[in-house]
């Protein structure tokens, strides 16, 4: 008798940064350059204060003592500033530098592997659909980046069902809704009706659909709302009772709960994180108008945190970030890479 054909694992893939691509299809690589270059443009206010530490510096104390100043300046928060700078000590020890230019390198690399634990693409297809709720304050550019992480979805190929979940405010319906217009998507809305059947709805129609996505849109409020903290609980338990996963226990939805922060905030935005994931358990970040803002290090505040959370809670990891943005722009919503965003903040 024949043995039994496999089952066929479901079809997954990653939406990470883009690595450089080969001779013979430059357009990726240039179009990932311009972004790179939009990038350094935003974080320009960062990263003049840094930069302009090593003008006609010597390495010696005095410039160590600049950069700790020059690194809280940039709201990268005690911790991370500390550790970096040991960590740049060493490195200037171990390769012997003795250029401002060599040492600014190795700033750089310090302030990559910090950041490297947020670094992780977002993987899509091993739930069908994915349901990605999304939460935020309000004015952190949420809604808008659900419309442009739909375009970043749809690229890849994936169809996506969009869920208007915040209720009582009908201008995020009507924002939503013409973001499904413009990615060619549908909607699952309903004005005035509870949050969490909304939710419910579409994670439903996402299945019976055979949608890739799910992507739930919240309404934004303050981590000191409790009374709005605890429909957000709400919503994340009635998607889990939706049953995405087929397997009776509805215990793997919302597959990912994304927190939507604005870069200008700093430590601020560290403490939204902290909040947001005391409630929900976030599993991943997306943070937004860093063009033009002078808090960029808040990043690394985030990933010294995170670093910390993964010793703490067992069986967590830090919670990294999946997307930036820094315009309003539909191409102006790109995956996270540690190593660009470290060039782009010291220069």
């Amino acid at each position: 008798m024949p043995s039994p054909s496999p089952v066929a694992a479901p079809d997954t893939f990653a939406i990470r940064a883009a690595t450089p691509a080969p001779a013979a299809a430059p357009t990726a690589s240039a179009a990932r350059q311009g972004w790179l270059d939009r990038l350094k443009t935003g974080l320009k206010k960062t990263g003049s204060g840094i930069q302009a530490v090593f003008v006609n510096a010597q390495i010696d104390d005095a410039l160590y003592e600049q950069l700790e100043d020059a690194l809280l300046m940039a709201d990268t928060g005690i911790p991370a500033a500390e550790h970096i700078l040991q960590d740049l000590k060493d490195r200037v020890w171990r390769h012997s530098a003795t250029t401002p230019q060599a040492v600014r390198g190795l700033l750089v690399d310090a302030v990559a592997e910090v950041l490297k634990p947020l670094e992780k693409p977002l993987e899509i297809g091993r739930h069908t659909p994915t349901v990605i709720m999304v939460a935020g304050v309000n004015g952190a550019g949420k809604t808008t980046s659900i419309g442009k992480l739909t375009k970043h979805l749809a690229n890849e190929g994936c169809t996506v069902l969009l869920a208007a979940a915040d209720t009582f405010r009908a201008a995020a319906r009507e924002q939503l809704a013409i973001w499904a217009d413009r990615n060619l998507v549908e909607i699952v809305s309903q004005a005035g009706g509870d949050p969490s059947a909304v939710a419910f709805d579409a994670v439903n129609a996402g299945k019976a659909r055979g949608k890739d996505v799910v992507l739930v849109d919240t309404a934004g409020r303050l981590p000191t709302q409790l009374h709005l903290m605890d429909e957000l609980r709400k919503i994340k338990r009635v998607i889990a009772k939706a049953d995405t996963d087929g397997s009776g226990s509805g215990a793997l939805a919302p597959h990912e709960v994304l927190l939507v922060i604005d870069g200008n905030t700093g430590q601020n935005a560290l403490a939204q994180v902290k909040a947001f994931d005391d409630a929900l358990g976030l599993t991943g970040l997306v943070v937004t108008k860093l063009d033009g803002t002078a808090k960029g290090g808040v990043l690394c505040a985030i990933a010294r945190w995170g670093e910390e959370r993964a010793r703490t809670k067992p069986g967590t990891a830090p919670v990294p970030v999946y997307f930036i943005g820094v315009g309003e722009k539909l191409e102006d919503l790109e995956t996270f890479d540690a190593r660009e965003f470290a060039q782009a903040l010291v220069g």
